[in-house]
């Protein structure tokens, strides 16, 4: 076998780019939980400062920023032997109700890791493994890492592009949330949204818990509730909106979940569909975000799937046209894009 030394170089140091982003991610999630990033938005600090502004050890944070910096997610002064961060690294890394947070998705990541022996058998076995079968920070990482996209689109952009959808709310609807997990679009909506009665449902019953208790501290608990159910076999309607936010592709029977959403709705209502963003062909996601979905659905959203009834498992990057014949096959008649920006793609379908 010829090995070409420059090709080989080339892919040795994206490797090591791989291995260092890999092990950084545990640095993330430790400057979000210590505090670190955001004592170093106070201003530039030494290591000693910013272990005194975080009451901890200064020797392991003096390593941890020498790693941050390494990496490019904080700023290192050699003249002064400070470091800081730049308002754009403060945006992403600092604030959780931002529209941009970066330590959620390295929660996420971290959390589905820890299950690699389970899906390294799972490969062997073609055996599935449900989402409760996962680390808690998966639960938590996932609310994180989706939740600031929800905030800084859902209200704004994506449910005033339905037909005729805000006026209903603005009026008074009845919606359901189906795979609302930590209920983070439930509450979103029914913030906006005091005129209108939400019900998010989850097969989860931690998550719900969560749920309910976000629900309670933001005052919503009249007009806000929940009940322990798979989306295929959801109660309540007839609704006027049924969402599904990040979830569709995460189900073994997504075309029964089709059609007890048609089932459910009223007969002029709305289902919003809201999934990763992913192009018409696997050539279309050989990207850097593409790389990441893939991924994240390896480890969750395919053995997920596989555990469930249904026989199917669209994966995270299943494209329109999957969703497109779902949603048809399950008896609605008008399907249609109405948004999308770099991480999702939202469908409005109609009976």
């Amino acid at each position: 076998m010829t090995v070409n030394e420059a090709k080989l170089m080339e892919f040795v140091h994206k490797f090591v780019g791989d291995v260092a982003a890999t092990i950084s991610a545990g640095g993330v999630v430790i400057g979000d939980r210590l505090g670190l990033y955001r004592a170093l938005a106070e201003g530039p600090a030494l290591p000693d400062e910013v272990a005194g502004r975080t009451g901890t050890a200064p020797r392991y944070v003096e390593e941890w920023l020498r790693g941050q910096a390494a990496g490019g997610y904080i700023e290192y002064d050699a003249a002064s032997g400070r470091y800081s961060l730049t308002e754009e690294q403060a945006f992403a890394l600092t604030d959780p109700n931002g529209p941009i947070f970066a330590p959620g998705a390295f929660e996420l990541a971290l959390g589905a890791l820890r299950a690699e022996p389970q899906i390294t058998e799972a490969f062997r076995t073609g055996d599935g493994i449900g989402w409760h079968e996962h680390d808690g920070s998966v639960f938590t990482g996932c609310e994180r890492f989706f939740r600031p996209g929800y905030s800084a689109h859902l209200i704004a952009e994506w449910l005033p592009a339905l037909d005729a959808v805000e006026e209903k709310l603005r009026a008074g609807a009845r919606v359901a949330d189906l795979g609302c997990g930590h209920g983070a679009s439930t509450v979103l909506m029914a913030q906006a949204y005091p005129a209108s009665n939400f019900t998010g449902s989850d097969y989860h019953a931690e998550s719900l818990d969560r749920a309910r208790k976000q629900v309670s501290e933001a005052g919503l608990a009249g007009r806000v509730q929940f009940e322990q159910a798979g989306a295929q076999t959801f109660g309540g309607g007839p609704y006027d909106l049924v969402t599904t936010f990040d979830a569709l592709h995460d189900m073994g029977d997504p075309l029964g979940a089709a059609r007890r959403v048609r089932s459910q709705l009223a007969p002029d209502g709305t289902w919003m569909i809201v999934e990763p963003a992913a192009g018409a062909s696997l050539s279309d996601n050989l990207n850097p975000i593409g790389r990441a979905y893939y991924s994240f659905s390896t480890f969750l959203c395919v053995p997920n799937a596989l555990s469930q009834e249904g026989g199917y498992s669209l994966g995270a990057q299943a494209g329109e046209e999957p969703i497109r014949r779902l949603v048809t096959d399950a008896g609605f008649t008008r399907f249609r894009r109405v948004a999308e920006n770099p991480f999702n793609i939202v469908y409005e379908a109609r009976p």
